[in-house]
């Protein structure tokens, strides 16, 4: 049963007017309206017959306890001939449309006004019990009528004895045919209500659904290009909450926009330079004449550096690309992270050699990880080479790795210029230099930081920066040790 709903509701997802959002509020308020009317109806005709009943049941005891006392006080059970009392007996038996019996201490009845079972005897446990002073009644639901026995008690002294017992029934016509009519009137009714229900189905959605209409339509001219407005929809918090969440959006677009601009002059600014030098240099050479062999090695040694530079920026820009698509698959394997990094110091010991700074490495445990050997390596890399490059002159570069259960933990220290405070948060955009002409004196890029951030988060870890102008600059790289379990619990989380 439960695989047939499923398909169904599969079958009817596949309608569009069914995924309308107007159309199933429209629904809603039909079957709970249609429910509530049909509800309402059942309830007052139950209620109604059940309260007729009940009342009828009182009426009809009230009016045999009289008809007791009346027995009793001319002495009916001793001589039934009282043309009073029959005539009473008679007159309340036709009252109620129903039938009366008295019946005496030997069980014989002396009156019935059916005039069937007069003289005959009437033993059953409902007379029994009413000779023990019960009063009972009952409801015949097939055959529409109410049986009632109450007992007839006579004072003697201070003792009360039933000396006999009256049956009645008592018939129901009258309840069912008014039960009918009030079916008919509250049918009427009830269709009434579910044409007003119908109509408040059709109105009330799109009254509803207003707000959001204009949402739809604010957001529709930002598509458009008519405007870059924000968007102020407060009618609903909901239309708030999607409001707030667009113009987030379009915030972040923007800033997605400008920086991509920038991207794109810084980019077009860094290339044109070497070109500009290498063209510089070349146009000099042609425009001397009989240039010594020692100025030609010269020139050609400058313009080769550019080309490198030139070079070395495609490089870094391509890897940047590569670690910026978001489908860029890791090639994830165990890798003993200590030795990646002694790895690392080994083919930067020339570049440390040379500018005379000292590597430390301090390994606090054996750490092995799920890691991309290639992209980690590239991203440690360019934190140890910018620790060298931008250090003092015996200066010192420390390398420290720790774990715990679930991260390992890389931190940097150099002993370096530092970087100031305003400028820690923009040193992972691209192309950003502290001190442009100290990098271009180094043979900065500009992109070292902004590939080795893209390539952390491509493993889900994170790299904060603390540095201090003059005194230098640690950078902690926080990596999780289980890619896998990682990326399927931030998965989990997301959904």
């Amino acid at each position: 049963m439960r695989k047939w709903f499923e398909k169904l509701w599969e079958e009817l997802n596949k309608i569009a007017v069914f995924r309308s959002l107007r159309f199933r509020i429209s629904i809603l308020i039909l079957i709970v309206g249609a429910l509530c009317c049909i509800g309402m109806r059942v309830g007052i005709l139950r209620n109604y017959f059940s309260r007729a009943v009940e009342v009828r049941t009182s009426d009809v005891q009230s009016q045999m306890q009289i008809l007791a006392n009346h027995l009793i006080s001319y002495d009916y059970l001793m001589d039934s001939s009282s043309d009073v009392v029959n005539a009473e007996i008679e007159q309340v038996a036709n009252l109620y449309n129903g039938r009366i019996m008295v019946v005496n201490t030997n069980y014989s009845i002396l009156k019935d006004t059916y005039n069937i079972a007069t003289g005959k005897y009437m033993i059953s446990e409902e007379v029994m019990l009413a000779f023990r002073g019960a009063t009972l009644s009952h409801y015949d639901a097939e055959n529409n009528y109410i049986e009632i026995v109450v007992p007839i008690t006579a004072t003697t002294g201070e003792k009360n004895s039933t000396v006999g017992v009256i049956l009645a029934s008592v018939s129901t016509t009258p309840i069912v045919q008014n039960e009918e009519i009030l079916s008919r009137n509250s049918f009427i009714f009830m269709f009434i209500l579910i044409l007003l229900v119908v109509a408040v189905a059709f109105f009330i959605p799109r009254i509803m659904l207003r707000p959001f209409n204009r949402l739809s339509d604010a957001i529709s001219e930002v598509k458009s290009g008519f405007t870059d407005e924000t968007i102020a929809v407060n009618d609903y918090v909901e239309t708030e909450h999607i409001a707030d969440s667009f113009n987030q959006v379009m915030e972040r677009i923007k800033i997605m926009e400008e920086s991509r601009q920038e991207f794109v002059s810084n980019v077009s600014h860094e290339l044109k330079t070497p070109l500009t030098s290498v063209k510089v240099l070349a146009d000099s050479l042609n425009n001397q004449e009989d240039v010594p062999v020692e100025v030609y090695r010269d020139f050609m040694s400058d313009i080769c550096e550019e080309i490198d530079r030139e070079n070395s920026i495609i490089n870094d820009l391509l890897s940047l690309v590569k670690m910026d698509k978001k489908s860029t698959n890791l090639n994830i394997t165990s890798v003993d992270v200590n030795a990646l990094i002694e790895s690392v110091f080994k083919r930067l010991s020339p570049l440390a050699q040379r500018n005379q700074v000292e590597m430390v490495f301090e390994s606090i445990r054996q750490v092995s990880a799920e890691l991309d050997e290639v992209k980690f390596t590239l991203a440690l890399t360019n934190l140890i080479e910018n620790g060298i490059k931008y250090n003092q002159r015996d200066g010192v570069v420390k390398v420290t790795l720790d774990a715990d259960y679930q991260f390992f933990t890389v931190t940097v220290t150099d002993t370096g210029i530092g970087i100031a405070q305003e400028d820690q948060k923009s040193i992972f955009e691209r192309f950003y230099r502290v001190d442009k002409s100290h990098s271009r004196e180094i043979g900065g890029t500009g992109l070292g930081l902004a590939i080795t951030r893209s390539a952390i988060l491509l493993h889900r870890g994170s790299i904060v920066v603390n540095s201090e102008i003059g005194k230098g600059t640690t950078f902690t790289v926080k990596v999780p040790i289980n890619y896998a379990q990682n990326k399927n619990a931030a998965e989990t989380q997301n959904t």
